[in-house]
């Protein structure tokens, strides 16, 4: 069949307010970008004229800012889920009458809305570098949820990017487990291993558009290792290498799941330089500029990933030499590459962010102080729950020392001390595993926590109430309260907030 080629306001247009539309790709890597910039010019003019236009949206992860930038600003969404960092969609989930945001672990929201627990997709928008006729969809640099939304949705509309180099084919492992009560394992049991198909398969007849564009992915630039990141990323490296010493990590290795951000990409640049540390493959959501590196250096030889969210200088460099990177790169849906039975098989060696923790290892990933929505929890407890040894990272103060990281209590629960065995910051490494609540509190205290704030933590312990987790239920939130009176955790007394109980 012959599809119906239009532009982008045309294919938007059939889009109407109260629709559910699914978003290809993961983070801004494989995200629509040019339907969703329509939408919102959509959205703008009907708010403009006093009538209501929003649309429910599901996404991989983060989008960029032609998607839930373009979308927040116009005010264009009813609700949103699973996972977003975009400054413009921030201040909209956090503002009481902005859109109902609904944080969810990314392996999940494919089969729960497969489950009927969730709005059905009316459309789905897909970014892909090839088309065929009888409907074989070559994805581009993410997946994501996208065969799920293709799969449940009404109409698709396609972004057929030139950007990206249609050789990207064969470097898709598109996969759907069967539901309960059908559902076997996923035959998945090295990170090299396939399971599904090159391509995503859908009938020709659901594809109402096709939108030619040739818009670069919006992946935003990543700060060069400093001081304090790669003084973490060495601690991470030597705690790795005094385990293999040990006998506790295989002498060949483990694969690797590191998140997003700044200190992931140092913790891999540190991982890389230690002779130590054998090369390594990955198993990981998002391969990142470092991972791209170590790869031509030798150091990782495969990586399995749900997008490759890199610069657009390096992944040009991929599409470059293609001939290098495409047995080395494969990119799978993220209820396949975030799959907490996947990850317990291959004993995942993983490494996420805290925003915070507390003195006992819990981690709060998510939110500022307790109530505001930073970015989401995104697949760092598909990770670390089942992890073989599961390490946070955190440096250890904000705002040039006015914040701590390490607090008596977390403002916001995602981690909890069960799931969490490795705190590492740039002063040094509390391995909490079989510890118990004070042995974990000494070593954090010890080990990780800034000398400014360390006579603080110790205080807050000798006044802790007796018990197997000890607590000043008083004074377990002062470091929080004096940041918000103040600005600055370094200004608190506890004996203030225990005499105003």
């Amino acid at each position: 069949m012959s599809y119906k080629f239009m532009t982008a306001a045309e294919a938007a247009a059939m889009i109407k307010n109260g629709d559910v539309v699914g978003m290809s790709g993961f983070t801004p890597a494989g995200a629509p970008k040019e339907v969703t910039l329509a939408l919102a010019a959509i959205a703008e003019k009907e708010h403009a004229e006093g009538r209501e236009f929003k649309i429910g949206v599901y996404t991989g992860a983060s989008t960029g800012a032609s998607c839930d930038g373009a979308l927040a600003k116009a005010k264009a969404m009813s609700f949103r889920t699973p996972y977003q960092s975009n400054k413009d969609l921030r201040a909209y989930l956090n503002d009481p009458e902005g859109v109902d945001y609904y944080d969810a672990h990314l392996s999940m929201l494919a089969q729960e809305l497969r489950y009927g627990f969730l709005p059905k997709p009316t459309f789905a928008i897909i970014e892909a570098c090839d088309l065929t006729e009888n409907g074989e969809i070559v994805l581009t640099s993410g997946v994501g949820n996208t065969p799920t939304f293709a799969r449940l949705a009404d109409k698709i509309i396609i972004e057929l990017n030139a950007r990206h180099s249609k050789r990207l084919r064969g470097m898709h492992d598109i996969y759907e487990p069967l539901d309960p009560p059908a559902r076997h394992e996923i035959p998945i049991y090295a990170p090299a291993d396939r399971a599904g198909s090159e391509i995503l398969k859908v009938d020709p007849k659901k594809i109402v558009a096709v939108v030619e564009t040739n818009r670069k992915d919006e992946v935003g630039g990543f700060t060069a290792p400093d001081e304090i990141t790669s003084r973490i990323g060495k601690n991470v490296s030597e705690f790795l290498t005094a385990e293999i010493k040990a006998g506790r990590i295989p002498s060949s290795f483990l694969p690797i799941q590191s998140g997003v951000g700044n200190i992931a990409n140092a913790v891999m640049d540190e991982l890389g330089n230690n002779p130590h540390i054998p090369t390594f493959k990955m198993y990981t959501e998002v391969i990142q500029d470092a991972v791209i590196d170590l790869m031509k250096k030798g150091r990782i030889d495969f990586a399995s990933g749900c997008s490759m969210t890199v610069t657009d200088p390096v992944l040009q460099e991929v599409y470059d030499n293609m001939d290098f990177f495409h047995n080395k790169i494969l990119l799978r849906p993220q209820e396949i590459s975030n799959n907490p039975g996947l990850v317990r098989r291959m004993g995942l060696i993983t490494i996420n962010t805290a925003l915070e923790a507390d003195i006992y290892g819990n981690v709060n990933s998510t939110h500022v102080t307790g109530t505001k929505m930073m970015n989401g929890i995104g697949g760092s407890c598909d990770f670390t729950r089942n992890a073989y040894i599961s390490i946070f990272t955190t440096p250890a103060t904000a705002k040039d020392g006015m914040i701590s990281s390490i607090v008596p209590m977390v403002s916001h629960l995602d981690q909890s001390e069960h799931s969490v065995k490795v705190l590492i910051t740039e002063y040094g490494v509390a391995d909490l595993r079989g510890k118990s609540p004070r042995q974990r509190a000494q070593l954090i205290i010890d080990n990780c926590v800034d000398p400014i704030y360390k006579p603080m933590l110790k205080e807050y312990l000798s006044i802790a109430t007796k018990g197997q987790t000890p607590h000043n239920l008083a004074a377990c939130f002062g470091m929080h309260r004096t940041f918000i009176e103040t600005g600055d955790m370094r200004k608190t007394d506890f004996s203030k907030f225990i005499s105003q109980n």
